[in-house]
């Protein structure tokens, strides 16, 4: 029981990140009816930034405080995922305002390979970590309960939380700010909010830098654990599953969705995987999503897709 615990436990710390990912997706999606294929590049290029301005502010500035040298790399950082967000809509979205579906999402398949190629250019392209002083040390707990104990992971603790109050600071933010809520008119319907005067084009600006914070944090968390690499944005594509399983305009479909995902791979590659030789993480997710689509195509907590003729 014990151990069963525990690995649904790294399971939902998992599930956190892979929500985290999955946010961006949904924020684009609701805000613009895109399907950022781009998010995956997104959170390899922020990690990117973060990583190599946290190794060049010490010697540039002469910070000796390695929390200052690493507040200084966060807001550098987030300041480029902006610039990032306002060059995508200035020349990219805002010259495909109604174009086909298709033309949009082949439009962030071009943006993901241009950031993966001058996230290069810019800062290199060798392994790189980023400590930012999360304890990698495991605890016990429950010794009391179970003999010896549930092995957890303070990192994955750690991160878990932060992914958490992300995701409440976010929601909170979409309901009850007047920027969230012009937000969720835009996702309601363009052209009403358009005609009540909200701005379309600096909507999608401030979408697009919110959807480069995710990616700017849970590029952080997940180049603390695995190190900053270009595999880094394969990672990500891990979070589509989590959209289409929660459903593509749905933010608690994206926490619910990664959370069950994440439990959901891990007790099947513990407790089946042995049986059959292992592998069973690496298509769980996809399987699972194949078998939702059949049964309910707009996800778990999409919205019903109605045809009027």
């Amino acid at each position: 029981m014990g151990f069963l615990l525990e690995t649904v436990i790294g399971g939902l710390m998992a599930g956190m990140l892979y929500s985290l990912i999955a946010l961006g997706f949904v924020l684009i999606f609701k805000a613009s009816g895109v399907f950022n294929f781009a998010q995956g590049a997104m959170v390899l290029f922020a990690a990117l930034a973060m990583a190599r301005f946290a190794e060049w502010i010490p010697g540039l500035l002469g910070v000796q405080s390695k929390l200052l040298a690493n507040l200084l790399a966060f807001g550098g950082a987030m300041l480029v995922m902006v610039a990032v967000a306002w060059a995508i809509e200035r020349l990219v979205l805002g010259r495909l305002v109604n174009q086909e579906g298709i033309t949009l999402l082949m439009a962030t398949l071009g943006i993901t390979y241009f950031l993966d190629g001058f996230g290069q250019t810019l800062f290199g392209s060798d392994i790189y970590k980023i400590d930012i002083g999360m304890p990698k040390d495991p605890m016990f707990l429950m010794e009391s309960v179970f003999q010896g104990g549930v092995l957890v992971n303070k990192e994955d603790l750690y991160a878990a939380g932060i992914a958490a109050l992300l995701v409440l600071a976010l929601t909170m933010f979409f309901q009850y700010t007047g920027t969230g809520r012009a937000l969720r008119a835009v996702a309601d319907d363009h052209q009403a909010a358009q005609s009540i005067g909200i701005p379309l084009n600096r909507i999608w600006v401030i979408v697009w830098s919110i959807a480069g914070f995710v990616a700017l944090v849970a590029g952080i968390i997940w180049g603390s654990k695995l190190g900053v690499q270009f595999s880094l944005s394969l990672v990500a594509l891990k979070a589509l599953p989590v959209v289409i399983l929660g459903g593509l305009t749905s933010v608690p479909g994206a926490i619910i969705g990664g959370l069950i995902i994440g439990v959901g791979e891990k007790v099947s590659e513990v407790y089946v995987g042995q049986h059959i030789g292992g592998g069973i993480e690496i298509w769980f997710a996809y399987v699972l999503v194949l078998f939702v689509l059949l049964v309910r195509p707009q996800g778990l907590f999409g919205e019903k897709i109605i045809d009027r003729v």
